[in-house]
């Protein structure tokens, strides 16, 4: 079992940055995947940025503002988010997979709030 909390949400204004932090209870890097989604009300998870066996991915509305980023010996995983936007206000949950399990970990999420 790992767990995984997220903190680091906040309101911010449009333009502004913040950085979400998810602290593992165990060891989270190595054959992995560990990435933030995000979730609109009403709608379900989606992918915000991922990082795994050393490469990163990225959803195309997020590129170029946003950088996940990784500790290994803190067992954290960071989100930079920058030049935020009020599109960016979701919930912001950290997830955790390791490879070719079918089970998930999930944060229980961190509420970013982008004002005009």
């Amino acid at each position: 079992q790992v767990q995984l909390v997220e903190s680091g949400g906040g309101l911010v204004q449009a333009g502004g940055s913040l950085k979400l932090s998810c602290v593992a209870s165990g060891s989270i890097f190595g054959f992995s995947i560990v990435g933030w989604y995000r979730q609109y009300p009403g709608k379900q998870r989606q992918m915000v940025a991922t990082i795994s066996l050393g490469s990163t991915n990225y959803a195309d509305s997020v590129k170029g503002r946003f950088t996940i980023s990784g500790d290994r010996a803190k067992n954290t995983v960071y989100l930079q988010m920058n030049s935020l936007r009020p599109e960016d206000t979701s919930v912001y949950y950290c997830h955790y997979r390791r490879l070719g399990s079918s089970t998930d970990y999930w944060g229980q999420g961190t509420q970013v709030t982008v004002s005009s």
